[in-house]
């Protein structure tokens, strides 16, 4: 009778490990699905977020742009206009800045 009723612990046991190893598995399952779909989900919010960010650096870029053509053409205009006051100086100093020259190149000093 011993035998018998420790024949059926052991059933018991081996049952009961079979479900414990079967809730293992299925949890490991979940866990696994689980894992899968919140790399997918963080992947779509990567895509959105990285397209988010090249739409506001592709827009802030054309603003720039836009403005950088202003920029050069302003900065064309003031070089030119420096240019046409350094050159008219040194065409009304010329004739001075010569004269002091040949006063200081023909003088003996002792």
């Amino acid at each position: 009778m011993e035998s018998s009723r420790q024949g059926g612990g052991i059933q018991q046991l081996l049952a009961a490990e079979q479900e414990a190893q079967h809730i293992v598995n299925e949890a490991r399952n979940l866990k696994t699905a689980r894992l899968k779909q919140a790399k997918e989900e963080a992947e779509r919010e990567i895509a959105q977020y990285r397209a988010q960010v090249e739409a506001d650096f592709q827009r802030k870029l054309e603003e720039t742009s836009g403005d950088s053509g202003a920029n050069v053409k302003r900065l064309e205009h003031e070089t030119e206009a420096k240019i046409g006051n350094l050159t008219g100086e040194s065409e009304r100093i010329s004739s001075d800045v010569v004269q002091m020259l040949l006063r200081h190149v023909t003088s003996v000093k002792n």
